[in-house]
């Protein structure tokens, strides 16, 4: 198991505890913020690397540090981000429902600018990756999303129809904030050229949410690659990848480089 360069301690609060054994290790409870560094010599880029687990963990090596080590690589410096928890306990009660995204752009604040930098984000990590590449401040030459709930567990586009909403409410909250993609809704759309990899009978992560940002995209003319995948699983990451979604990480690779100039 590779251990990161360095932590990077964005907050306050005792260190993370990572849960479970190498390669399935989770964050059950974020106690800080924190950014695990992995680094090579002489990156060409680097990538700030969300990691998924529906806002109410961190899938911290299936969707971080495999994703990281993937990275580096291919000649990227990688940072994977342990983001704080909406709705889950704090020293004051709870996180609220946007400290995801505080703890994202202080992430990106401790990320050299010097080279092109992007945001990788799969599940609710692909979420809170478009949500970053929303805000004004992040400067990155692309962001990647891969199988993320980004617009349709808003209230007022959800699929299916009639879906609850998400418990707690800071974390329902936080979609609500921030549907990435959306026409009707132009603060979420990135200004940065966005990659999509999405499966297409997920039923985890409904392919709507794909298809709202494609229409977006089109019809506002944003810098959209998109690939939806027939047969993948919802999680395929970079294990489950015997059908023809074993060809994203490939795709993404060349995107990158494109995007760097």
């Amino acid at each position: 198991m590779q251990q990161p360069t360095e932590i990077i301690v964005l907050s306050d609060g005792p260190a993370n505890v990572i849960q479970g054994a190498w390669p399935d290790r989770t964050i059950d409870l974020v106690t800080r913020a924190e950014l695990h560094a992995f680094r090579v010599e002489a990156p060409k880029g680097r990538v700030l690397v969300c990691a998924g687990g529906g806002y109410l963990r961190l899938m911290h090596d299936r969707e971080g540090v495999e994703v990281a080590l993937w990275l580096n690589g291919l000649g990227y410096d990688a940072y994977v981000l342990a983001h704080r928890l909406p709705g889950a306990e704090s020293p004051d009660g709870v996180w609220p429902f946007d400290i995801a995204l505080t703890d994202g752009m202080a992430a990106l604040a401790a990320i050299p600018t010097d080279l092109p930098r992007f945001v990788l984000g799969l599940s609710s990590g692909g979420h809170l990756a478009g949500t970053l590449a929303c805000q004004k401040a992040a400067d990155l030459s692309g962001v990647l999303i891969t199988y993320a709930p980004i617009n349709a567990n808003h209230r007022d586009y959800k699929a299916p129809a009639g879906k609850p909403d998400y418990p707690p409410v800071e974390k329902q909250a936080f979609y609500d904030a921030w549907p990435i993609g959306i026409a009707a809704q132009p603060h979420g759309a990135p200004a940065c050229p966005v990659f999509l990899a999405y499966a297409l009978l997920d039923e985890v992560v409904p392919v709507e949410h794909a298809l709202n940002f494609i229409k977006t995209a089109r019809d506002l003319k944003l810098d959209l690659d998109a690939h939806v995948f027939g047969q993948a699983p919802h999680g395929f990451a970079l294990r489950e990848l015997a059908g023809t979604q074993g060809s994203w990480l490939e795709l993404a690779a060349r995107w990158m480089v494109e995007k760097a100039g």
